[in-house]
């Protein structure tokens, strides 16, 4: 599908495209066809504007969002203590031939609090979580981010706004940046190129829990015998429970169903030909 749309020279409208591929705009055009039915098939247009009206809920219910992430995307699960421990002490392969891959996730192209670039919360707390990471194991980090096709072509590269972070903000610089990639393809295709190189032979990925399906997918494929991906995700699922409020509209339970509805969007496209 990538391949199709860079054919067709509207690979910038990939942002466009998922828009309306995403709630609520799918919901709402069924509750518009189902209100146009109701006069010539009275049934048919009641069914089809509850499943509309249904979805619409369902789509700003932070249960529905846990759902999604736990059985659909199956994300994976957070590094434990033990597997911090052996990237810190090496267990795993040679220090020296392992790093920290942070990928960026969207830039706000002006923070008017600070006056300069900012990252979006998700983007901030993956970035947050692979220096944390860095602490802990010593590894270097590596963030991977260019000018999203959503953002302006002036747009200044994640990877910047990340690096201004990291040292100004944590104290802790990056070690290599990737400036060119515009989605999770050319993160993966970008930062191995940089990477290898440099004798990086193992990666722990660091990106959010709904995202990481996907992430892999693309860098395993890229990377195919010669580097290793472990994954390192923020952000997971909290376990689906019957409280009420999981299961009332709310902007976090829009939030949580669009990125998950976003993600397998993204698996079904990539495993197009």
């Amino acid at each position: 599908m990538n391949s199709l749309l860079s054919t067709l020279g509207i690979e910038s409208w990939k942002p466009v495209l998922s828009a309306l591929a995403l709630p609520p705009v799918p919901f709402l055009l069924l509750v518009l066809i189902g209100a146009r039915l109701i006069l010539p098939r009275r049934g048919l247009g009641w069914f089809v504007t509850l499943i509309g009206v249904t979805g619409l809920y369902l789509s700003a219910c932070s249960g529905m969002g846990q759902l999604l992430q736990q059985y659909a995307l199956r994300t994976p699960p957070a590094l434990t203590a033990e597997a911090i421990a052996e990237l810190k002490t090496g267990a795993r392969g040679n220090k020296q031939t392992t790093a920290i891959v942070v990928l960026g996730g969207g830039v706000e192209p002006l923070a008017p609090e600070y006056r300069v670039s900012n990252l979006p919360p998700s983007a901030l707390a993956r970035l947050r979580y692979g220096l944390w990471l860095s602490r802990e194991t010593g590894l270097p980090v590596a963030f991977s981010g260019g000018v999203g096709w959503g953002q302006q072509s002036d747009a200044q590269a994640e990877a910047q706004v990340a690096a201004r972070i990291a040292s100004h903000d944590f104290g802790r610089p990056l070690k290599w940046m990737e400036e060119r990639s515009r989605d999770t393809r050319e993160n993966a295709v970008y930062t191995l190129a940089l990477l290898k190189p440099e004798g990086i032979k193992h990666i722990v990925l660091v990106t959010d829990a709904s995202h990481m399906p996907r992430a892999l997918r693309e860098f395993r494929a890229v990377a195919q015998d010669s580097v290793t991906v472990q994954a390192a995700p923020t952000g997971l699922p909290t376990p689906v429970t019957t409280r009420t409020l999981d299961w009332l509209p709310s902007e976090v339970g829009f939030t949580q169903v669009r990125r998950a509805l976003h993600e397998l969007l993204g698996l079904l496209v990539s495993s197009q030909p």
